[in-house]
Order: C-alpha cells, then sequence, then structure tokens
C-alpha cells in the first residue's frame, strides 16, 4: 500500500511466513526491538495523537508486517468532517455504539482517503520528503567524528 499520509510506514519481516510462530527466536527478538524503535521515533519526532500499530499478512505474497498509522489531530478533524463516514455509526448496537471514533474506522478513513483516492486530502504539517529526511536522521544519527593527526594527515576517527 501506498500512502500519502506522512510517517505512515510499514515494517516487515524477510522470512516468507504470515505467521509470528514461525518466525525463528532471533527474529522475533529483532522484531520486538525495531517495533518499539519505530513507535518511539514516530511518536518523538511526530507526535501524532494516536499511533496505531496494525499486524497484517495474509494476502499470498506478503509477509507478516506491521502498518504504523499516525493520526494526527488534523486527520482526525478531516474524518468528522467527511460525512461519507457518518454511516459507520449505523454498524453499532445500541449501547455498545461508540459515539466517538474508534481505531477501525479511523484506519479505513486513512486507508481510503491517504492511500487509494486518486486526490489524497491536503497535508498540514511535514511533507513526506521532510517526514523522510527526519525519518532518516532519526533511525541513522549522525557519527560523532573528531579529527586526529596520523602519519601527518587528519583522518577523522568515530567516537
Amino acid at each position: 500500500m501506498s500512502s500519502k499520509l506522512p510517517g505512515y510506514l510499514v515494517l516487515g519481516t524477510r522470512y516468507n511466513t504470515r505467521s509470528l510462530a514461525d518466525l525463528p527466536e532471533g527474529a522475533l527478538a529483532e522484531m520486538g526491538v525495531l517495533l518499539a524503535r519505530v513507535q518511539k521515533i514516530l511518536q518523538t519526532e511526530f507526535q501524532p495523537k494516536w499511533l496505531y500499530i496494525s499486524r497484517f499478512g495474509h494476502d499470498p505474497g506478503f509477509p507478516i508486517h506491521f502498518h504504523f498509522i499516525p493520526v494526527y489531530s488534523w486527520v482526525e478533524e478531516l474524518f468528522w468532517k467527511d460525512e461519507r463516514y457518518r454511516l459507520l455509526k449505523n454498524f453499532g448496537a445500541g449501547a455498545n455504539a461508540h459515539s466517538l471514533t474508534d481505531g477501525a474506522e479511523m484506519t479505513l478513513f486513512i486507508w481510503r482517503e491517504f492511500g487509494e483516492s486518486p486526490e489524497p486530502p491536503s497535508i498540514q504539517g511535514p511533507s513526506i520528503e521532510q517526514v523522510i529526511d527526519r525519518l532518516r536522521l532519526a533511525f541513522n544519527p549522525p557519527l560523532a567524528v573528531s579529527r586526529v593527526a596520523v602519519m601527518g594527515e587528519r583522518t577523522p576517527t568515530i567516537q
């Protein structure tokens, strides 16, 4: 899925499996660390109102993967302004019906409007290109480099 929502990320595995239970222990450990790291970076860098993390991988040819879906306040406002999505309230039952949106409704909105729509909503805040630049820095911070003399030349040394 291609999304026009800045900060929407997908984290997958290199193993061709649809189940966490089928991943080797080392891959599971690495996946857990990566899930937490991606969550922390997205929340720190972009401060979404909510950050949904959903597990997928049921389609043939697509191994298990996780979608990180940032829900910014402006995205929620767009959701409430779009009358088409008010129909979703009809699927609740009596006392169990939600008066506020839930993750499923918001995920549907984001997928349809930012992923599938030929004319996605206007972005508020940093552009996708700016978000990519910020994420590259967050995931790969520049190394501290000092200059030391080695055989008469100044050579960078990683600290």
